[in-house]
């Protein structure tokens, strides 16, 4: 069993038992025939995950690897909220009339701020942090920017993340103001996993721990029947991640960069409606 399928399982299982149901709450969110979608959910989940151990993936099911790095390297690295940029139809549903997701997650990534040391937009301040000033307290990144909210397509889920370097090894907080378990808890656990390992090399750090705080974890109530196969499913050893090891500046990893060695997986069984 890998360190992400027992935490996944034991999540699920907890909120499936313990959590509270907004049934009696008028949701905003609605599946495809309209009808409400309700969730179970759990305040405040956090995990922790040793990167330097094992890559925290699924085995109970598949987590697609190239779509999930794609994405993460078109918000931290290209700073994009171009849909076109975008090698997936993962945002296509949030696209407004001019092709973007509007001034949201990569947007916010890029813009620029002045500091003592010059003009920097967040990922290269972090950069130029974990370089010059390792053992700052003050190298995080936040795009749940207020004054923009209304001209975001969607909210930021995954709004922030806290670098902290403690013994020569690099540790990142997530934090999630609000996650589908089902379908995306895997998915942004990969990316945030990848980011610290990337950020870990190109700043010659050791890799340490991603800490995953979750507001408000959620099951919606048309994905628990597969949910309940999917963690009943067997389980396997997690798979190895190389990375190039010749990469010293970040904005050189590209998707295949990272390479999954002996990923061995479960076929999921049924397709997961998505609640919009």
């Amino acid at each position: 069993m890998s360190l992400a399928d027992k935490t996944f399982i034991q999540n699920c299982k907890d909120i499936l038992k313990n959590g509270f149901w907004d049934k009696h709450v008028a949701v905003r969110p609605r599946w495809d025939d309209g009808e409400p979608a309700h969730t179970v959910k759990k305040f405040a989940l956090v995990n922790r995950y040793d990167l330097g151990d094992e890559f925290p993936i699924l085995t109970i099911r598949k987590t697609n690897t190239t779509a999930c790095i794609d994405e993460l390297l078109w918000i931290w690295q290209k700073k994009s909220n171009k849909v076109s940029e975008l090698n997936s139809k993962i945002w296509n549903q949030w696209t407004d009339k001019e092709g973007t997701i509007g001034k949201a997650y990569g947007y916010q990534l890029g813009v620029k701020h002045k500091y003592k040391e010059g003009e920097f937009d967040q990922v290269d301040r972090i950069l130029y942090d974990l370089k010059h000033n390792p053992y700052s307290r003050r190298i995080m990144s936040n795009i749940y920017v207020h004054k923009d909210l209304h001209e975001m397509e969607l909210y930021p889920c995954a709004y922030s993340m806290t670098f902290n370097v403690t013994e020569g090894k690099l540790n990142g907080i997530l934090n999630q103001r609000s996650q589908d378990m089902v379908v995306a808890n895997n998915w942004n656990v990969c990316q945030y996993a990848i980011l610290i390992m990337a950020f870990a090399q190109v700043s010659n750090l050791q890799v340490g721990e991603l800490v995953h705080v979750i507001a408000d974890a959620h099951i919606y109530d048309r994905h628990i029947p597969i949910l309940e196969k999917i963690i009943e499913s067997p389980q396997h050893i997690a798979p190895t991640l190389k990375i190039d090891k010749s990469i010293k500046n970040f904005y050189d990893f590209k998707v295949d960069s990272f390479k999954f060695e002996n990923y061995i997986f479960n076929p999921m069984e049924g397709r997961l409606p998505v609640a919009t």
